[in-house]
Parts: structure tokens; sequence; C-alpha cells
């Protein structure tokens, strides 16, 4: 998967639309291969379908669903459309799954359980998704636990190195830790936080991030009107490129063996963000 990879609704949003890869979100993908990344993670909850335009559209990276969500899914489909990909693009995809959110699907129900029930399932399909090749969208220590115990790893999305430290010690040195990091590349301070507190919203709604915000040592008061300074500030890298691609390096030191970068835009779910990308490759030193 690369030590650092993108991640981006934007891809999944033009396929959910317009049912195929349109030229520019084809060459978005190309581009982000050629400049050295490792991983093209497809942000909100796409379908495993969604992965194959882009790697038709690659000849090396890997395409991960960051993350498909198993209330959307049924295991049997999941597994069989994995195993087409598999054979069409040997050891380029990786099924990324999670349970998402109460109030964004009618089939949520214990996540712990639900989670351990799917995995069962995908292990008992004709053509099981391999352990190997699957990760878990785990925050807490029981889903942690599960993603070291029945799949390759975890992806914690908005999450910060101190977690990720603590996310190793769970996940013991050998399961992949492959968290996300949003980031904007202004040296404008109030005007970063400005763009990245209305999207910050949306999570902010949801139990399970302000429940981990809250295991990060946060408290209800930093959960108001987008975020506090203090919020926004450790969960969105901000800065030039040098300075965002130190952050990105202190997850690495934390225990991280990949870093999905997200970066925020005014409109982060349609955005291709080129020249980012390309700043940040250069300043990571990626190698095409």
């Amino acid at each position: 998967m690369g030590t650092f990879g993108i991640w981006s609704t934007a891809w999944t949003n033009a396929l959910r639309e317009d049912g195929k890869l349109g030229p520019e979100f084809a060459d978005a993908a190309s581009e982000v291969d050629l400049l050295g990344y490792g991983t093209i993670w497809l942000g909100g909850s796409p379908a495993v379908t969604f992965a194959e335009p882009l790697l038709e559209a690659t000849p090396r990276i890997t395409v991960a669903t960051g993350i498909l969500s198993i209330g959307q899914h049924t295991p049997a489909e999941v597994a069989a459309q994995r195993a087409e990909l598999e054979r069409a693009y040997p050891g380029r995809f990786v099924l990324g799954l999670g349970v998402s959110h109460e109030s964004f699907t009618d089939q949520y129900k214990r996540p712990y359980s639900a989670m351990r029930e799917y995995l069962t399932a995908l292990d008992e399909a004709p053509e099981p998704v391999p352990v190997e090749e699957r990760v878990l969208a785990a925050l807490g220590p029981r889903m942690l636990a599960l993603a070291r115990d029945r799949a390759a790893g975890a992806h914690p999305y908005l999450v910060t190195p101190e977690h990720t430290r603590w996310a190793r010690r769970i996940l013991g040195p050998d399961a992949l830790l492959a968290p996300e990091l949003m980031v904007i590349l202004d040296t404008d301070l109030e005007k970063a936080r400005a763009i990245a507190r209305p999207y910050l919203t949306l999570y902010l709604g949801l139990p399970n991030y302000t429940g981990n915000f809250a295991r990060m040592g946060f408290t209800d008061d930093d959960f108001y009107d987008g975020g506090s300074d203090r919020l926004v500030d450790a969960m969105v890298a901000i800065g030039d490129a040098d300075s965002v691609a130190a952050r990105a390096r202190d997850f690495l030191a934390a225990g991280a063996d990949h870093l999905a970068i997200q970066v925020v835009s005014e409109d982060p779910e349609h955005d291709l963000p080129y020249e980012s990308w390309r700043l940040l490759a250069t300043a990571l030193s990626l190698k095409p």
C-alpha cells in the first residue's frame, strides 16, 4: 500500500452520480499514481465495483474502500465482487469495511457484533475474502482487537498520533495500521480553520467520533460550532507542505505503517486538488 496514500470522496461521488469515471477523474487517479502515492482510498461508503475504473485507469497503485458500509452491501455480493477484481487486477485492491452510523443506515445494530458476523460471512463465502486483504474502520479497543484478529489491520479515521500510538499497542507489532489525516495547505491559520469547520461539523454529530474524541481528552466544549481551535488543530494538519509533511511523519513515528492523506478544501467531496497532491508528494519525498 506504500507509506502514503490519498483519501478522497471525489471519485466515489463522481461514480455514484454518473455511473462511470469521466476523463477528469481518470486523469486524477493516474496523476496520484504517477506522483508516487501507494494507495487511493475511496471515501464516502463506496461499493467494491467503484474501485474497478480507478484500477483500469492506473498502472500500479492500490485502490481501497475507505470504507464500504456493511449495512449497504451483503457479504456474498462483496466477496464475489472482490474476487472479480482480484482476477482482473491481482494484488491491487484492499477491502476497507466499517459499520457506518445509525443515522446513515436503517440496518445499523451493535457495531462489534455486526462486524464480527459480517467477517464470518466473508470467510464462508464461495470465494472468501482473505484476511490479509481486508481492513476495518476501527477506533475503539474492541474494534481494534477485531481488526487485529480477523483482518489485516485497522484504518482509523479522524485521529491523532497519540491515538495511533495507543492503537498500535492494541494491534501489536504485525497488524497494519493505516490512519487517515485531513490536511489543508494554507499558512493563514484562521482561513484554514474556517475551511475545516464545515467539514468537521458532520463528524461532530456522530457519537462514535465524539466518543473517540473524548477518549483522546477532548470535552463537550470542543464540539460546538464546527469544533474548538484545539480540536481543529489536532485533527487537521494546517500549514505549508513541509510542515504538513512533518505532521504526517509524526503518525509514522507513532506506529502507523501507512497514512491516508485527505486534502480538505471548500468542497472536499468533489474537488481534485492536484496542486496540493503535487506539493505534498515533493515534501514527502515520494518517488514515482
